[in-house]
């Protein structure tokens, strides 16, 4: 089983190196000032579900020197999936199959647009795990777990394996959702809202659900989504808006989400993936979504400032 990973920031380092960590042939695609450190020093993984490093990694730059591979785990931001999918292709032949981990619910989509559809799964995962430096991920929060299956929920001995082999690692927890269109949507509708929120009040997860006006936003936001996703024939469960905000409450209060991070520091974010995604869809099939497209609104002249796109003249300003 040959496995590449495709983006080794927080998400791809932590469950590659797991799959390195007991064995697995593990390739890593990385870059810059990450690629000389995981080739030069190995990985290193600060867990609470317990340290670990790997002192000999497989990475390159190039996914040509790779050659075909069974598995690709596809761990770039959302924004670059396009361009991913288009990089990884020396690497995906007839049989492989590709699983994406970006947040959102369109990555398989932009793959199979690029690649060919059948090599392309849904999937999720979820962790709190950045960069904390060259060569070096910290896994901070939640018990991570990955999940993932084809779109059309067919039964697939390659994605059983696949699972089965995650399960053999240690700190990760992997299953085949019944639907992983639904699977994906439940994710979307917890990510989403509180990263928009998060990014516009700059306050973590605890304070958004303790303080009563932002805690009715948020589930105002997530009620969108669930609306949007029925629209969109997506069987969510009527109790999805309830269950979203369970699963919040057992989140460490202390919690940001990656969008919110990047928002707050400069950068590029997934804020077109996430709640311009709930804005563009429920455009579409005539969904409301006021409280999302206020996030949107609110966090759009901050995206384009981080991309260069925008810049703020003084002399403009009113007095």
């Amino acid at each position: 089983m040959r496995i590449a990973i495709y983006g080794s920031g927080g998400v791809g380092a932590y469950f590659g190196g797991r799959l390195a960590q007991i064995g697995k042939d593990v390739t890593f695609i990385a870059r810059n000032e990450n690629l000389t450190a995981l080739r030069t020093q190995g990985l290193k993984v600060g867990s609470i579900a317990g340290d670990f490093s790997i002192d000999k990694v497989k990475v390159t730059n190039n996914p040509a020197e790779v050659g075909i591979v069974d598995y690709v785990l596809c761990c770039v931001k959302a924004w670059q999936v396009r361009a991913a999918a288009k990089a990884m292709k020396p690497m995906v032949g007839p049989d492989t199959l590709v699983v994406p981990l970006q947040n959102g619910v369109e990555a398989p989509t932009q793959l199979a647009t690029i690649l060919a559809p059948e090599n392309v799964l849904g999937g999720l995962c979820a962790i709190v795990a950045f960069q904390a430096g060259p060569g070096h991920i910290k896994h901070s929060g939640a018990n991570p777990l990955i999940r993932f299956g084809h779109l059309d929920n067919r039964p697939d001995p390659r994605v059983h394996a696949l699972s089965e082999v995650f399960n053999h690692c240690s700190g990760v927890k992997s299953s085949i959702p019944e639907d992983i269109q639904v699977a994906m949507w439940q994710k979307f509708m917890l990510i989403t809202p509180w990263s928009g929120l998060g990014a516009v009040s700059r306050a973590p997860l605890g304070i958004l659900l303790e303080q009563q006006e932002t805690r009715d936003l948020l589930t105002r936001a997530i009620e969108e989504i669930y609306q949007l996703g029925r629209a969109l024939e997506i069987d969510l469960p009527a109790d999805s808006v309830s269950k979203t905000m369970a699963t919040l409450e057992d989140i460490p209060p202390n919690s940001t989400t990656s969008m919110q991070r990047d928002l707050i520091r400069g950068r590029p974010s997934e804020l077109d993936a996430q709640n311009g995604a709930v804005v563009r869809l429920a455009h579409e099939v005539e969904v409301a979504t006021p409280v999302n497209q206020f996030f949107l609104y609110s966090l759009r002249s901050l995206e384009l400032r981080a991309r260069g796109a925008l810049t703020f003249n003084r002399r403009s300003q009113h007095r």
